[in-house]
């Protein structure tokens, strides 16, 4: 459906070379209103009702966990990182920044990879990018570090995601996870590693601040 279009200068025409808030030492091509960035993306692909261009935003749980691997680069230094459901790669990008050996960004959104790349080229780092579902597999054992960057705001994706970094955890993985108090959010079960206060735009949140945390496991 996607393979033939120049999803890059998409992006490129569709967006602006932004600084997330809490995030200032990265740049990513970024939506400055969610309705024009969507109605263009169904014209694109001449569809209607497709799902919001989560690529085009740096939302709460990602500007978290991506401003507690820059603070705390120990935790990613030299491993093997995986990003799941990678969005517009904020967090893929501050962990390659924060000195992970190799970091896989995951996202079944062909324009999520395109934005994954050109923010990546941006940046000045190298992530490897991948359209599978690795929700729908056993975790590869030779990632260390497992992201997950504001995942839990619908049950079946929430579940999903659940079951994939128990086992990781198994497997000897850390996982970390930014979240602001998503719906499905499994409380009780990790962590909580900081607290941050993330500037947002109530056109995509019901709040100008999303109180946020970083959460691990084990």
């Amino acid at each position: 459906m996607t393979g033939h279009r120049d999803w890059h200068a998409f992006i490129r025409d569709n967006t602006r070379l932004l600084a997330p808030p809490l995030v200032p030492e990265i740049k990513l091509h970024l939506a400055e209103e969610s309705l024009p960035i969507w109605r263009k993306t169904e014209e694109e692909l001449g569809e209607m009702n497709v799902p919001p261009p989560y690529w085009a935003f740096a939302w709460a749980g990602g500007q978290a966990l991506a401003r507690h691997l820059l603070d705390h680069p120990e935790l990613v230094a030299g491993k093997a990182v995986v990003d799941l459901g990678s969005g517009s790669g904020l967090t893929a990008i501050s962990a390659m920044l924060a000195g992970a050996s190799h970091v896989l960004a995951a996202d079944i959104d062909p324009v999520s990879l395109a934005a994954i790349e050109a923010n990546a080229r941006a940046n000045g780092v190298a992530v490897a990018t991948t359209d599978r579902d690795l929700l729908a597999a056993s975790p590869d054992s030779r990632w260390q570090v497992v992201l997950v960057g504001d995942l839990f705001y619908e049950r079946t994706l929430a579940d999903r995601v659940s079951d994939y970094i128990d086992a990781a955890a198994r497997e000897g993985a850390l996982v970390l996870i930014g979240d602001p108090g998503r719906s499905y959010f499994p409380k009780g079960r990790f962590t909580k590693a900081a607290d941050y206060k993330v500037a947002v735009t109530r056109e995509l949140e019901d709040a100008e601040i999303k109180h946020t945390a970083v959460w691990s496991l084990p």
